[in-house]
């Protein structure tokens, strides 16, 4: 089976930036994939670039097949980007821009009952008569959504859809995908809200300064590091100079340790706290999250 989005040697530079620097990978049909990356890392650029707004400079996209220069319109075709911006028209209402937005696609009155399905998914109903430009941001946010998937795209990429939304948004939004990522839509999901990445994607790229840094399954990527952390609320004596080099955290009280679990055992710590004249009133560990490895990746 092809791959929903190929990515083959994509370079793109902007005078003397190198905002891509050959980047390769494929994306699945079916699945739920992560792009993530610090600010400036190239993801926007690699979007615009699937999205047939910016061309590389040198190597290939195709969607569903569909290289997205050669044969954009289909490619287009297969692609919903549900973009960063709150970009809207103001000049219609609710329904009538959804669908506008059809009509570019070539579907007609048929979507009209997709489009009505939507505005009940995104709880959306009781604003169909109401202007944009009358919308809270969040209310945009939603429609956006709607507009990205009016034609029924077999690929969808979400770029920062929940940044400064409220909780009720996201869990609409993740619901809403959720059930459209179980009938079989691709799902691209970039976000610096990497508790959500850890949750919803399956695989996870991490991109930095215009390189891939990590491709892996999610599962796969929170084992590649040999560490776990250690927090500890103790009294007594201050820590041991021995284990400074090893503080992650320090808050309420509380010392977090970054420990390598092969040389490292709980147990040892411990006793060298034990020895030392401290006394532990609190203890907890926990594995590393997506946040740890990211950070551990890029250094941001």
């Amino acid at each position: 089976m092809q791959p929903a989005i190929r990515i083959a040697d994509v370079r793109k530079s902007f005078g003397a930036l190198h905002a891509l620097n050959g980047v390769s990978f494929d994306i699945q049909q079916g699945e739920f994939f992560g792009l993530l990356g610090p600010n400036g890392a190239g993801k926007s650029t690699l979007i615009n670039i699937i999205a047939g707004l910016i061309q590389p400079s040198s190597g290939s996209i195709s969607v569903m097949g569909h290289d997205v220069i050669s044969h954009w319109r289909a490619a287009r075709q297969s692609l919903g980007v549900v973009p960063q911006e709150l970009v809207f028209d103001p000049f219609f209402n609710v329904r009538d821009m959804l669908r506008l937005q059809a009509g570019y696609f070539g579907c007609g009155k048929e979507s009209w009952p997709w489009i009505d399905e939507m505005l009940d998914a995104l709880e959306l109903s009781s604003k169909r008569s109401t202007s944009m430009r009358a919308l809270s941001g969040g209310m945009k946010r939603r429609v956006l959504i709607a507009q990205a998937l009016v034609h029924k795209p077999k690929v969808v990429i979400l770029d920062e859809p929940t940044a400064g939304v409220d909780v009720e948004l996201r869990r609409t939004l993740w619901g809403f995908m959720r059930r459209l990522h179980a009938q079989g839509t691709t799902v691209v999901l970039t976000t610096h809200y990497l508790e959500e990445a850890q949750e919803m994607c399956s695989r996870i790229a991490i991109l930095d300064q215009g390189e891939v840094k990590a491709l892996e399954p999610t599962r796969t990527l929170l084992q590649r590091h040999p560490f776990r952390f250690l927090t500890l609320s103790f009294s007594g004596a201050p820590l041991p100079e021995g284990l400074r080099p090893f503080v992650h955290a320090e808050a309420d009280g509380s010392i977090e340790l970054k420990l390598d679990r092969r040389t490292q055992p709980v147990a040892a710590v411990l006793e060298q706290l034990r020895v030392e004249g401290c006394v532990v009133n609190d203890i907890h560990t926990r594995e590393p999250d997506l946040e740890d490895i990211f950070v551990e990746l890029t250094k941001k």
